[in-house]
């Protein structure tokens, strides 16, 4: 897929290839346009969210090469050959992902605009526990990388800590993540 607009390549722009929800995407980015501008206005992947725009809040998460970034804080140029999985794609085959399921069983938001930054930062927290990465509140006498964290609720609260929701949905966002880990 070529994304429209592109234009020559020049001083101050470069031409970039990224793996976006599994469709190879060509396009000329200028070299101070973030991953997340070039989502929204290029891609017109409006589900990723601008919040404060300075890498506090976790509305504009997607996950870069199955991690979960702050998309607001990435330049577009530094990319090159990612692969990035929006909220868009979470969904596959016309069936929701599970914690998308689990969100709505929950009733884990209210106004909506965190949750896209609230799933794809979930997705990668079950990642990065399966893969055994401790947080602030794993026993420290567990070895890191040997076998998965087991997705406590305080686990879950503390990975999840990045990403803010203005509504107070915490507790039902909690209880959605923690119903796909079971």
């Amino acid at each position: 897929m070529t994304a429209p607009e592109d234009a020559a390549t020049g001083p101050t722009r470069s031409r970039i290839t990224l793996q976006v929800n599994g469709d190879a995407t060509d396009l000329t980015v200028d070299h101070r346009a973030t991953l997340l501008d070039v989502l929204r206005e290029r891609l017109g992947l409006t589900g990723t969210k601008k919040g404060c725009d300075h890498g506090q809040c976790g509305a504009c998460t997607v996950l870069v090469d199955g991690r979960r970034a702050n998309s607001c804080l990435l330049l577009a140029v530094a990319q090159d050959g990612a692969e990035v999985i929006t909220v868009e794609g979470l969904a596959a085959g016309g069936e929701l992902h599970p914690l998308q399921q689990a969100f709505l069983d929950r009733d884990a938001f209210q106004c909506g605009y965190c949750t896209p930054g609230q799933l794809c930062s979930a997705v990668g927290v079950f990642a990065e526990a399966a893969a055994g990465h401790p947080s602030r509140v794993t026993d420290p006498a567990r070895p890191s990388g040997q076998g998965p964290v087991e997705l406590t609720p305080a686990e879950i609260r503390e990975r999840m800590s990045g990403n803010l929701c203005r509504c107070g949905a915490y507790p039902h966002i909690v209880a959605a993540v923690e119903d796909v880990t079971r």
